[in-house]
């Protein structure tokens, strides 16, 4: 896929002019968005990523426009597992609804800004290193491994990181979010820190790792840069509308942690099977290809995606249900 400098220039301008219009809109009015405001927004940016994928497939063919759709969709799927933690840190710092808002945007700018520079960095080392797959698959499969024993995180197994811990014993930090800002006046007349400076820190460090398992994931679908940015950005944006259009329904999805360890396992084994297959490390088969090594089509990889996705969901749905009317019966005796 050959990417003009004048074609990511026009994408750069687009996506940041629809980014700087959020931006606006929150900083106009800190609100907490109706269902009705965030089921517009997550269906415009679900149909702008929709949308952008017709255009790689008119420009560039089927199997590349195939390669961002499954990025987007394991993306965007690692980002829903994100909000999981963004809830708990929510709650634990007893964030006002009317300024998640805004602490979610400047979460997933922090996003952006972390992913372009692991994608930078993942391109630049997979363009020298062909063996960097065998590093990415490792640690995807280690990954995987870890999150199907663990399950998903509740508000009892979140610890605060050690930056947080440093944040607080160093510098002095409000009891109250006041009007909502980082900083306010102290009884004393003194400017000082409110907790929203603790918040961002922690969904900044949250950022940073989950960073470090959603871009081996994509570059194991694809090593095209472009395609690699495109599909976290579109990703992360409207990542704020879904998080209050879920709600409650994040609480439900008991086996996206499953899910998503089939998925990243997959894209591990595939990133492995595909660096054999293209092998030149001199203590693997003696520096030569293995033949028996298959290079797994991007039509499977999609399959495989979207239908983990559909029955972790399907699963999670009705695991719930069940568990709703055994505790109503429970109630009832």
């Amino acid at each position: 896929m050959d990417v003009s400098a004048a074609v990511w220039v026009v994408t750069l301008v687009v996506l940041g002019a629809v980014l700087a219009v959020d931006l606006l809109i929150i900083g106009r009015r800190p609100h907490e968005p109706s269902i009705k405001e965030s089921s517009i927004w997550v269906s415009f940016y679900v149909a702008l990523a929709l949308i952008f994928g017709v255009g790689v497939w008119v420009t560039s063919g089927g199997t590349i426009a195939g390669e961002f759709y499954a990025g987007w969709l394991t993306e965007y799927s690692l980002s829903v597992d994100n909000l999981f933690v963004f809830v708990i840190i929510m709650s634990r710092f007893a964030v006002p609804r009317k300024f998640q808002q805004e602490v979610l945007l400047i979460g997933i700018i922090l996003a952006l800004v972390m992913r372009g520079g692991f994608i930078a960095a993942g391109a630049a080392l997979i363009s020298q290193f062909a063996w960097v797959f065998y590093i990415f698959g490792a640690f995807l499969i280690y990954t995987a491994i870890n999150l199907a024993r663990s399950g998903e995180m509740d508000a009892a197994d979140y610890k605060e990181n050690v930056v947080i811990r440093y944040a607080r014993r160093a510098l002095r930090v409000s009891t109250d979010y006041g009007t909502g800002r980082f900083t306010t006046t102290g009884a004393d007349g003194r400017r000082m820190f409110t907790p929203l400076l603790l918040v961002m820190i922690a969904i900044g460090t949250t950022d940073l790792i989950f960073a470090l398992d959603s871009i081996p994931a994509i570059f194991g679908i694809t090593d095209e840069p472009y395609l690699v940015f495109t599909a976290n950005v579109f990703a992360l944006m409207g990542l704020r509308q879904l998080y209050f259009l879920l709600g409650g329904l994040l609480e439900r999805l008991v086996y996206l942690s499953l899910g998503l360890a089939i998925i990243l396992g997959f894209i591990g084994v595939k990133l492995v099977l595909e660096a054999l297959a293209d092998n030149n490390v001199p203590f693997i088969n003696g520096g030569e290809h293995v033949s028996w090594a298959p290079h797994i089509p991007i039509w499977l990889s999609l399959t495989v995606i979207i239908g983990t996705l559909i029955i972790a969901t399907v699963a999670s749905l009705i695991k719930s249900s069940r568990d709703s009317k055994k505790e109503l019966v429970s109630a009832d005796h």
